[in-house]
């Protein structure tokens, strides 16, 4: 659960380096988050009801508060895999583009610190290995 909220509490840090896990933690409640209000949305009459309007807001709303997090956690994957935060500009190559990210999304960071910092495994291990 810490990793869902661990780039929230990174809002715009682009630099260092993120763990898989921590990306696609963000992603599950990016994604149950607007899969929420869409759901409510839909529940409650979509554009048209009393409350359309109100949650049409909050989903803009929450897509636009979590575009920056969700940036800069993909950079930092990047990071992970010793490159450049640049090459989320894949994701504007049409139809291959996000597939190509989807897969460096999949891939394990280099292990051992590279020139975007420590990594954030042995990190956590290092904080496991103090208190035993």
């Amino acid at each position: 659960m810490e990793y869902m909220f661990l780039p929230l509490r990174r809002y715009a840090d682009f630099s260092g380096r993120s763990r898989r896990k921590e990306y696609w933690m963000f992603a599950l409640f990016y994604f149950l988050l607007l899969g929420a209000l869409f759901v409510m949305s839909d529940i409650t009459g979509g554009d048209s009801g009393r409350f359309g309007s109100p949650l049409i807001i909050l989903f803009g709303i929450a897509i636009l508060a979590l575009f920056i997090p969700s940036l800069a956690v993909q950079v930092r994957r990047f990071h992970d895999q010793d490159k450049s935060g640049w090459f989320v500009l894949l994701n504007f190559i049409p139809y291959v583009g996000g597939i190509i990210v989807l897969v460096f999304m999949c891939l394990e960071g280099t292990r051992g610190e590279n020139r975007f910092g420590p990594d954030p495994k042995q990190t956590a291990m290092d904080v496991g290995d103090i208190f035993n």
